[in-house]
């Protein structure tokens, strides 16, 4: 016979509340207690009945996450870390792709109204065409990435103070020529304009004049999207001293168009990213970037949304996660 949490809990000498607690994940149990409930369920070969779970506290266990395109390798690394988390404290993960557009957004919205889903993890990419913009009741939700706002709970980066960073980094040793990849003459993304502002505050505080030139946009942020885009802007341009290209994708792909044309990098041209994927330790040369901790970005997002759960009226809370700038043989002319 199919065992049941009262037998798990006379196998572990505990209350079937306490089985629950730790089945759901939801309440604390100490280390002790919960390694006997595990022990016991292991012997047991006990399989929580999910469904009835759900009956009984109107959850589905299934949250959301929705991503703007998960075939980016950033994609899949903070998907991997939520996805870890979210296991771990008993959460099922749906995930979605939006490509970049904002119906996909409010179609997830209303799933999550629909009690389709107990809770929507979404990365949008520009505030003014986003879901939370429509007014009415939203679900509980986390909204993480460069977007701001004060409707709902946020985890994310300083971008502005990341991207000044990397620009003066940049600017080291007298470098005036700076260019970035991913500027906001197209893609009006609300990480586009944040990093570009990061830029042209380190521009202004170093006393070099701007120019609308060194701004290079890129339709597609891709390798594929950013080889297209430095092509043709070397193809009239001369090359910069320094690139900060808006991620570490992007960088790879500059680093492609550079090494073809002739182009050493850093001895002739500076090369850094953003995000600090695996992909960028392992590029010829090894990219600096800006870094932070996507296994704690998946543990605050995780954390504020379950708290939003069981408290819909707080205030909502922003989190900033603490960055770092990472210099490696991309940048380095020794």
């Amino acid at each position: 016979m199919r065992a049941t949490v009262k037998d798990v809990a006379a196998r572990a000498g505990v209350s079937p509340k306490t089985v629950s607690n730790v089945v759901n994940g939801l309440v604390p149990v100490s280390e002790g207690t919960k390694a006997k409930v595990e022990a016991a369920i292991a012997e047991l070969d006990y399989i929580p009945n999910l469904s009835a779970r759900g009956l009984r506290n109107g959850r589905s266990g299934v949250i959301a996450l929705a991503l703007p395109d998960l075939g980016t390798p950033y994609s899949a690394e903070v998907a991997h870390h939520i996805v870890e988390v979210a296991h771990e404290q008993g959460w099922s993960v749906q995930l979605e792709e939006t490509g970049h557009d904002s119906q996909r957004e409010f179609d997830l919205v209303s799933k999550a109204r629909a009690n389709l889903i107990d809770g929507l993890i979404l990365n949008p990419v520009a505030l003014d065409e986003s879901a939370i913009r429509a007014g009415g009741n939203l679900p509980p939700m986390v909204m993480i990435g460069e977007v701001v706002q004060q409707r709902v709970d946020h985890v994310g980066v300083d971008n502005f103070n990341a991207a000044r960073e990397m620009t003066l980094a940049l600017a080291a040793g007298g470098r005036k020529r700076i260019a970035i990849l991913g500027g906001t003459e197209r893609r009006r993304t609300d990480t586009a304009v944040i990093r570009t502002r990061g830029y042209r505050q380190a521009l202004t505080e170093l006393g070099i004049e701007h120019d609308p030139l060194l701004e290079i946009p890129c339709d597609e942020w891709t390798p594929g999207g950013s080889a297209r885009a430095l092509r043709i802007f070397l193809g009239s341009n001369d090359l910069p001293e320094a690139i900060f290209c808006f991620t570490d994708s992007l960088a790879i792909g500059a680093l492609s168009v550079l090494a073809a044309a002739g182009h050493r990098v850093p001895q002739d041209v500076l090369i850094s990213g953003f995000d600090d994927i695996d992909h960028g330790k392992f590029a010829v040369p090894a990219l600096t970037t800006i870094s932070f901790d996507k296994r704690v970005l998946a543990e605050e997002v995780l954390r504020l949304l379950t708290g939003r759960m069981a408290d819909s009226r707080r205030e909502p809370v922003e989190v900033t996660l603490p960055y770092r700038l990472v210099s490696r043989a991309s940048t380095d002319v020794r």
